[in-house]
């Protein structure tokens, strides 16, 4: 329980009303050792409460009345960052005032510095986007008593080292480290002897590899049957929300078009989009108003979308740790998950070693596939955008409000809403969408028109 450890009746009371009712096992190790200022190395995967096992920790020692920074946790991309960061928030409830910033490339320069020039406890986001921060002297980091590298193997594999140096040059050489990653390559066992001090290991040994709700299946084809073998397996499927992993950017945005052409809803997530469309391709996946994802591992690290039905490894991963990764996006909050891999015959041998380790496979031939459908369903919900967003103080029941009593839509035919920082996203029921979007483009939300445009 976590007032074995923590006193606060504040936090305690706010741990209580987020759902925080027992610990996971690396938040057990590791916040008691974190609030007692110990360096630490730990070995935590995605999902496993790790945001909570840094952040109370992290929270319990601010200063609020110096609004100074005072921690900083460095992520590898822009999505991971932005989950923190919520999840942060979320967690610093129990105080008033504790402001918290989030400083990603993607986003523009100027207004992260006029936000930055109020002050703010706690800094996260990515190493390029800091450091450029520290360059311009728009940051301070003179004060910093504590540092998280969170997924630091990934920040490594994305050439982030330099960076992570320049950075911690800038930190006072006295502070508490706090360095977290799913695996344990030589680099990582150098970062931790060079920025921390005598710190403490800790690793949570899993006694599953996988979800027990995860049914993992696997295909053995020849590489030029691939492609209606997805076919066939998405047509069999009655999945509303499926994601495919490639290897590489060419690999996705060829699968992807693929896909399009046989009349398949697919978005695409890889490094060569632009943080805009990568932004929103993952809403518009998220919300429903699209089926599949075709993703490489890099893009989709720290990707947390809820009730992800089936994924597909379209390719093979290189690693088991990647492989869990990938299907770990699927089976999640206790739901019913599938994990489909095709195997050509080069990829035998790694398909060996999963399944000689403790993941059980159904092997299945194509012939097996008996599609359901002879053409793709399409997505459940269309998302009409607004341009309007938090800077002009739109809310959420503000769109909501509009759609049921303005319009007279049922709130039933209405699904997620997205408030971002210049523009808001509306998921409407397909058959209802066109009702909406002309009912949007005819009046007035807080009393003032808006440009409204349909996504999907």
């Amino acid at each position: 329980m976590f007032n074995a450890f923590i006193t606060e009746p504040k936090m305690l009371q706010n741990l209580n009303d987020l759902g925080y009712v027992s610990m996971t096992p690396i938040q057990k190790e590791c916040i008691p050792l974190a609030l007692a200022g110990r360096d630490l190395v730990a070995k935590a995967k995605t999902g496993s409460g790790k945001t909570a096992a840094f952040g109370i920790p992290l929270l319990m020692a601010l200063h609020v009345n110096s609004m100074r920074i005072q921690s900083v946790v460095l992520c590898p991309t822009r999505e991971l960052a932005e989950q923190v960061s919520a999840e942060l928030r979320r967690l610093a409830r129990f105080a008033h005032n504790i402001k918290i910033v989030t400083l990603c490339g993607g986003a523009r320069f100027v207004p992260q510095c006029i936000n930055l020039e109020h002050g703010a406890h706690i800094v996260v986001g990515t190493p390029g986007r800091i450091l450029q921060h520290l360059q311009e002297k728009t940051i301070n980091f003179e004060h910093i008593k504590t540092l998280v590298l969170d997924e630091a193997d990934r920040m490594l594999d994305m050439g982030f080292y330099e960076d992570i140096e320049k950075i911690i040059a800038q930190m006072p050489q006295k502070r508490q480290t706090l360095l977290f990653s799913a695996t344990f390559p030589k680099e990582i066992e150098r970062m931790c002897n060079e920025v921390q001090n005598d710190a403490l290991h800790v690793s949570i040994e899993e006694e599953a590899t996988t979800s027990p709700n995860i049914t993992q299946v696997c295909y053995t084809v020849e590489p030029r049957e691939k492609e209606a073998a997805l076919k066939g397996v998405l047509l069999e499927s009655d999945a509303k929300s499926v994601i495919i992993f490639c290897k590489t950017k060419i690999g996705v945005a060829e699968l992807q078009g693929y896909l399009l052409d046989e009349g398949f809803d697919a978005l695409s997530l890889h490094g060569d989009l632009e943080q805009i469309d990568r932004d929103e391709h993952l809403l518009l996946f998220a919300n429903g108003s699209a089926q599949i994802l075709v993703a490489t591992d890099l893009a989709s690290r720290g990707l947390d979308v809820k009730d992800v039905e089936m994924v597909i490894n379209y390719e093979l991963p290189q690693t088991m740790e990647i492989y869990t990764h990938r299907i770990g996006r699927t089976g999640r909050m206790e739901k019913e998950g599938m994990a489909v891999s095709f195997v050509t015959p080069r990829e035998e041998g790694f398909f060996e070693e999963l399944t000689e380790s403790n993941f059980a496979f159904t092997c299945k031939a194509i012939s097996d596939l008996n599609p359901t459908l002879s053409n793709p369903k399409k997505a459940l919900y269309i998302t009409l955008c607004i341009d309007a967003g938090k800077k002009h103080k739109m809310r959420a029941g503000d769109i909501l409000g509009t759609l049921t009593k303005d319009l007279g839509l049922e709130a039933s035919i209405i699904g997620k809403i997205d408030i971002l920082e210049k523009f808001s996203y509306v998921a409407i029921a397909r058959e209802y969408a066109d009702k909406a979007f002309d009912g949007l483009c005819a009046t007035t939300i807080k009393n003032r028109r808006f440009k409204i445009w349909k996504l999907g």
